[in-house]
């Protein structure tokens, strides 16, 4: 099992696979459109982002958000093809992705490390385009919703809000311990002081959600790139797991 500074990214052992394989839209994450396969204008050479330090400021909050969960440098370390390894990279990240998240349970379940084991055999896949990754995700995410339940217990409706749309609500201060809240849409909600101990945030978007002073240690299934998306600041309780992002730091 991989551990998780494992499952984040290394930009300095990678080629710049992100910045080449993935597709750019024009948006407020990015400030110009790239098809996949083309590297960013930002590229230099040597494969280092040339406004690494400025890529908010100058545009690409998108890259600032983006984690993919190791499996840059891993794929890198491969020695394929360009094709192969631009074609590789999306289907890594999910898997890697998905040890991620069976790291968590293994804190709960020994039987974890079965699933941990299948996982890991799939990733060293050699030709990674032949993995059915939807299938994959259906057999652990029963492990993951079993573990949810375990950890979280019984609740009340209020905290039932799986897939919720609380698009810029107002929770500041509230009371989320143990709440369902996968996939749910915290985009540009208030959360400031919130409790959000050992609540279930998988697949929650958490873009522009305000976490200062919000608790969210033992939070489950909760990534770098959530937090990566979400503001904060000193006062933002994360798990050991998660890093404080730099830019957490800003105005």
């Amino acid at each position: 099992m991989p551990s998780r500074t494992e499952l984040r990214a290394d930009c300095g052992s990678c080629v710049g696979l992100c910045c080449i394989a993935l597709t750019f839209t024009k948006s407020a994450d990015f400030a110009l459109d790239k098809p996949a396969g083309e590297a960013c204008p930002n590229l230099s050479t040597d494969f280092r982002c040339t406004i690494h330090k400025d890529l908010r400021s100058k545009g690409f909050q998108g890259c600032t958000v983006y984690d993919c969960f190791g499996a840059g440098q891993a794929i890198t370390s491969r020695g394929q093809s360009a094709p192969e390894m631009f074609a590789a990279l999306p289907i890594l990240r999910q898997l890697h992705e998905l040890l991620w998240y069976l790291d968590q349970v293994l804190e709960y379940d020994e039987t974890a490390r079965e699933a941990i084991a299948r996982i890991e055999d799939v990733s060293r896949t050699p030709d990674l385009t032949t993995v059915d990754v939807n299938a994959e995700r259906a057999a652990v995410n029963e492990l993951l919703l079993k573990t949810s339940q375990r950890v979280r217990g019984k609740q009340s409706k209020k905290k039932e809000r799986r897939g919720a749309d609380l698009i810029g609500a107002r929770l500041r201060g509230a009371d989320l311990a143990k709440a369902n809240l996968r996939g749910a849409y915290l985009i540009g909600a208030d959360l400031r002081e919130a409790d959000l101990r050992q609540a279930d945030l998988i697949g929650a978007d958490l873009r522009d959600t305000d976490l200062r002073g919000a608790d969210l240690r033992g939070a489950l299934f909760l990534t770098q790139s959530q937090v990566n998306a979400a503001r904060g600041d000193h006062s933002t309780k994360l798990p050991p797991a998660v890093e404080r992002p730099a830019h957490w730091s800003q105005p």
